[in-house]
């Protein structure tokens, strides 16, 4: 509807379509106030009485309207009655909408005349500062706004387009929405606002952006007919499928539900309720009540396309009678989803019970009232802060701010079978419920284009575990990239924010969706490596025995005692300790395999090298010892020789057990050389005593070498300081490679680089000290006399 002014000042009024829903308004209200009027509990031997205004939706006529009421004109109608104040107004029931509500009050809440709305909903209404007289029978906004997004979050759509009313209603019930649904994570793609009575163009522009957009979902927080202007712009051009989600404000209206583009869309809507005796009341309309009243006059003329009056400028057909309003099929008889018709009632209700309250008391048998009493309207003012009360089964209070506890159905637009849209429950809001269980909706719902698949309105997918969103630049907090974890990071969930390392001792899995225990690391016996090393550590220890075996049974031969057969024997015992030491470090470190494997490799090692020097130095006393006049072998001979091994050997034994005292060897995971596994290994304790321990050795083997070098030139066959040289030089390089390459081999291989140089240096050993003369013995008997050994070159 629309207002105009005469060209002479004077009070607005209305134009446009009849409404019938506002009929069915006013005429609850009258069938509510004829109950209480014959009831004998509530305002006994008491009557109210009424009157109607038409705002029409308009400001200034809402405005028109507050002022008659503050004016107190002596406008009170009930036919009979003997009214004790008369056109004093109590209280007032309305408005529909939140911007006439709001015009209202700043008239009438000046002079403490309560208002009492059922259908305006405006969260701002409830500011007791602004507007103290205010009460309602409908929830506020702030827990529709609450519950559209729940609605919005349940599904899983974070984006979405917005429309609203250019209203009080529309403006701050949006605003209440986006509060919530930035709380919930949900982002707008576009915020667009109107009103019914602007331009064509701008209603246009908003049908063309809900058309453009890429959000599937759009929430229309509008009044039922600013909805209806909207729609009929689209339905010129209906846009790709969108899902609606409605206010209260239109989700419920029937006239909206004959838009098919908009089926299925889903909202929230006051409860349903039945009010006993309504329908009976709105259908008894005998045609002298009709006559007499102008407005059901218009409703009759609008809904049987006939005329009362002869003086009708319509041009339609006299009614005739036999028009019958039981069979009309419009709003006004539609009494099977009664919504706001119950707030109306709840309303007149509500402002009975204050007057009640404030005029009667109760006796011990029977409720009294004072007729003569003189009421102001503020006393009701105050006693509408104290209702209490249920009527048909429906609770009636207000809280300090005159708003009602909030409960709202979810219903759904759904097309029946005959292709019908229909309204169907699907669930509810009740805000007295704790938290985690106000919303509640079932599954049974059917989607746009009647598909029972839930749409997605996303702005950018999910991203998946293993991955975290990355914002784009711009853009709103729902428009993200999904990045993948980096490194050693996981993301357990699905759209992390981001990602977080693992324990030192777990590693991502391949999707970086879940933290493993790393892989520990060893050199165990059942790797292809270690195995490799074993055999050629068992067939070194091997060839060493057969090597012994051979010495003994051939000691009495001349190569075999030529140069000192117990330093033979000691050395080839040592050797085979050499190699079967290398086998402690294959396997789990522990405490013991650790202190083990290198205080026995130092000690087997100089035990070894200890032996070659005592030969070495026998060759150079036994060529000294034939010089004239020489007792060379005097002073290092067989008990001479016995005590350089042992005390050579002694000296590694103590630095040994100092490094095991002071700070041994023990096992620890190494996690630093390798992120994604741990390298389970022997940490040395001290530096200094592994280094020490391999300085010695080296040292021997170097006095050993020069020794070797000095003796290699002297004249016999078999001059033993030659092979004693290859073998040291051999050793020497070994354990001087060994150096760089144990310090730079990772994991493991550290491990094997070590058993390599055991194995490498006493095959040189073996093979240069030894493999000559076993050759000689078994191959060239001949030479294998003292004769042969003693020619000079």
């Amino acid at each position: 509807m629309i207002y105009d002014y005469t060209t002479k000042p004077g009070p607005p009024r209305c134009t446009g379509s009849f409404n019938a829903r506002d009929l069915r308004f006013s005429r609850t209200m009258i069938y509510a106030i004829e109950e209480i009027n014959n009831s004998t509990e509530l305002l006994p031997e008491l009557k109210l009485g009424y009157q109607i205004f038409d705002s029409c939706a308009s400001v200034p006529m809402a405005v028109h309207v507050a002022f008659q009421l503050a004016n107190g004109q002596d406008s009170v109608f009930y036919e009979g009655s003997n009214c004790s104040q008369s056109g004093v107004v109590m209280g007032a029931v309305g408005d529909s909408g939140s911007t006439p509500s709001i015009g209202m009050l700043r008239i009438i809440g000046s002079f403490g005349i309560p208002l009492v709305s059922h259908f305006a909903t405006c969260a701002c209404l409830s500011d007791k500062h602004e507007y103290p007289t205010f009460f309602r029978t409908i929830p506020s906004d702030h827990y529709q706004a609450d519950a559209l997004a729940k609605l919005v979050k349940h599904f899983g759509w974070t984006w979405i387009g917005a429309v609203h009313s250019d209203s009080d209603y529309g403006i701050n019930g949006m605003a209440s929405f986006l509060h919530a649904a930035l709380r919930e994570g949900i982002c707008v793609e576009y915020i667009e606002s109107y009103f019914r009575t602007d331009p064509r163009s701008k209603i246009q522009r908003v049908a063309d952006v809900i058309r453009r957009s890429t959000a599937i979902v759009v929430v229309a927080f509008t009044a039922s007919g600013d909805m209806r202007a909207l729609l009929e712009e689209l339905a010129l051009d209906p846009p790709p499928p969108r899902q609606w989600i409605g206010s209260e404000g239109w989700v419920t209206d029937p006239h909206l539900m004959s838009f098919s583009f908009c089926a299925g869309a889903i909202g929230v809507a006051i409860q349903k309720s039945v009010i006993p005796g309504l329908r009976d009341f709105l259908l008894d309309l005998s045609p002298s009540e009709v006559a007499a009243s102008p407005l059901l006059t218009e409703f009759w003329e609008d809904a049987f396309n006939c005329s009362l009056t002869t003086s009708s400028d319509q041009g339609n057909k006299e009614c005739d009678g036999t028009e019958d309003i039981q069979k009309l099929s419009s709003p006004y008889t539609e009494t099977s989803q009664l919504r706001i018709s119950n707030m109306v009632y709840k309303a007149v209700y509500s402002i009975a019970h204050a007057i009640h309250n404030a005029v009667c008391h109760e006796t011990n048998i029977t409720t009294k009232c004072q007729k003569n009493i003189k009421l102001e309207s503020k006393q009701v003012f105050s006693e509408l802060k104290k209702v209490n009360f249920s009527r048909n089964g429906y609770h009636v209070s207000f809280d300090p701010n005159g708003d009602p506890v909030a409960f709202y159905e979810l219903v759904n637009w759904q097309k029946s079978v005959n292709g019908v849209t229909k309204l169907a429950k699907v669930g509810y809001y009740d805000a007295s419920l704790p938290k985690g269980q106000q919303f509640n909706i079932d599954q049974n719902i059917t989607w746009l284009d009647g598909s029972t698949e839930v749409p997605v309105s996303v702005c950018s997918e999910s991203c998946p575990p293993g991955t975290r969103k990355v914002l784009q630049k711009g853009k709103p907090i729902c428009c993200y990239d999904c990045i993948p974890c980096p490194e050693g990071e996981i993301s357990n969930m699905t759209d992390s924010p981001d990602c977080f390392p693992c324990l030192r001792e777990f590693w991502p899995n391949s999707k970086k969706d879940a933290c493993l225990p790393k892989p520990v690391e060893f050199l165990s016996f059942d790797e292809v490596l270690s195995i490799i090393l074993t055999v050629f550590s068992v067939g070194g220890a091997v060839l060493t025995v057969i090597t012994a075996v051979i010495f003994f049974h051939h000691r009495t031969t001349p190569i075999v005692r030529a140069n000192n057969s117990e330093l033979s024997f000691l050395l080839l015992f040592s050797l085979t300790l050499c190699f079967l030491c290398s086998l402690t470090f294959i396997g789990a470190p522990s405490e013991w395999s650790c202190m083990l494997r290198h205080t026995a490799f130092g000690i087997i090692f100089v035990l070894c090298i200890s032996c070659v020097l005592g030969k070495t130095i026998v060759v150079l006393m036994a060529f000294k010892a034939t010089l004239p006049g020489s007792n060379a072998m005097k002073w290092f001979g067989p008990p001479q020789q016995r005590m350089t091994v042992v005390s050579f050997t002694f000296i590694q034994v103590i630095i040994c057990i100092i490094w095991l005292v002071v700070s041994p060897p023990f096992p620890v995971k190494n996690l630093t050389t390798y992120k994604e596994k741990i390298i389970l290994e022997c940490a040395l304790g001290s530096a200094v005593g592994f280094w020490a321990v391999l300085g010695y050795i080296g040292l021997l083997a170097v006095f050993c070498f020069v020794l070797a070098v000095l003796a290699r030139k002297l004249p016999d066959n078999f001059n033993e300081a030659k092979m004693i040289t290859f073998s040291m030089l051999i050793f020497c390089a070994v354990w001087i490679t060994f150096i760089p390459a144990y310090v730079s081999s990772p994991g493991k291989f550290t491990v094997a680089v070590e058993i390599f140089a055991i194995l490498a240096s006493s095959f040189g050993l073996i093979l240069c000290i030894f493999a000559p003369k076993c050759f000689i013995i078994l191959f060239q008997p001949e030479k294998n006399t003292k004769k042969y050994l003693m020619n000079k070159n």
